[in-house]
């Protein structure tokens, strides 16, 4: 697999902790995210870099603003 690839499944539970955090549900966010591989984690922080965040600041971004529905 190419370097800096998420893998679709991935992309789900990305998706499905920030829908988490959006919903005010920390616990079901990080179980969420438990369940990323390293190569896809890899792939997500290279992305967020170049847009000049981090996933912290994404979740807390997604939470204040009841997130992407």
């Amino acid at each position: 697999m190419p370097p800096h690839t998420i893998r679709p499944l991935a992309a789900t539970h990305l998706r499905e902790a920030l829908q988490a955090a959006a919903d005010r549900e920390p616990a079901t966010a990080l179980a969420a995210l438990m369940h990323i591989d390293p190569d896809s984690w890899q792939a997500i922080e290279h992305r967020l870099q170049a847009l000049g965040t981090d996933l912290i600041d994404v979740l807390a971004h997604t939470a204040g603003t009841g997130g992407p529905r």
